[in-house]
């Protein structure tokens, strides 16, 4: 089955109805936790038949569904800022032993397209410390960590793989972790700009929307990657499909049963419609028009998670 999202517990939903599976995956353990500004979706892939079933690799992936992702108040973006920081040190908490440890702080995506930007403006808004420990000590409080940071940008502007960059970079400065920020795909609308996604196996960049790049993994850099994406666009055909399924939803609450809607929202008819938009070339990558102010809303609550984390 073809994945066109690269959130891990949308794959594991995905794959659960297309095999009828009312109970867990075999091979996943999964949790939830609800709190007031957001739902924890915590899913642990334990096996290779779980690799198998969501084509992801084993390990820890932490979805977070911000309940709400506009007009936030100052103590709200704290909180979700506190989640985030929480989140991101329980993963890095079994790779930093020491305040020697440093970390590399990589932001992915293009920084010319609004949708693809996340990674850099994540960066701007790091804490860097690795030149002042190096140079400045005495300005540092004692135990801080060396932070570094920097946005590769695209293959199609540089004309080197992302992956080779950050090769070059991690073995000059030797970081004990990376912690890579990108932008990231979704099956679902509620979740653009709305999820945040936080995982210990690394990343691919363009892995969710077709055009998957060389992986930023330990197995390619001998360093452990955290890695933290938002979903900031969808295909046409995922609209069409949520949009049909509130149509059937709306339909059914009129004429109370009808058996063939209900066959039909049962269906997962995405495959389907993005079978009719392709060959028109209407199977479309769709950011809502608010993209440039959620991004930097939510870059800044990021960065500011990851700076408290470390």
């Amino acid at each position: 089955m073809e994945f066109r999202t690269d959130m891990a517990d949308e794959r594991r939903d995905l794959y659960r109805k297309a095999n009828n599976i009312e109970d867990e995956v075999a091979g996943l353990e999964c949790e939830e936790e609800n709190k007031d500004l957001a739902k924890i979706t915590r899913v642990k892939i334990l096996s290779e038949e779980g690799e198998k079933a969501l084509n992801k690799k084993k390990g820890n992936y932490i979805t977070i569904d911000l309940k709400k992702a506009s007009n936030l108040r100052e103590e709200e973006k704290e909180k979700l800022e506190d989640i985030i920081s929480e989140e991101i040190s329980s993963l890095s908490n079994k790779y930093l032993t020491s305040s020697d440890d440093e970390v590399l702080v990589v932001g992915l995506g293009n920084n010319d397209l609004v949708c693809d930007s996340l990674g850099s403006k994540v960066i701007e808004n790091i804490e860097v410390t690795r030149h002042i420990k190096k140079y400045y000590p005495q300005y540092l409080k004692e135990g801080s960590r060396g932070i570094s940071s920097f946005a590769p940008s695209v293959m199609g502007k540089t004309g080197i793989e992302t992956l080779e960059i950050i090769q070059g970079v991690t073995n000059k400065i030797k970081p004990k972790l990376i912690i890579a920020i990108d932008s990231l795909a979704s099956r679902s609308i509620e979740r653009v700009n709305k999820s945040i996604q936080i995982s210990d196996t690394g990343i691919i960049p363009g892995g969710g929307v077709g055009n998957a790049r060389m992986g930023i993994t330990y197995e390619n850099l001998g360093i452990p990657v955290i890695a933290l994406g938002v979903p900031t666009a969808v295909e046409t055909a995922v609209i069409v499909n949520d949009a049909l399924n509130l149509f059937i939803t709306k339909l059914q609450e009129e004429a109370k049963s009808n058996s063939y809607l209900n066959e039909l929202k049962n269906e997962d008819n995405y495959e389907e419609i993005k079978e009719t938009l392709n060959p028109y070339d209407y199977n479309l990558v769709v950011t809502p028009k608010e993209v440039d102010e959620l991004t930097e809303s939510l870059a800044e609550i990021i960065s500011n998670g990851i700076n408290f984390a470390l």
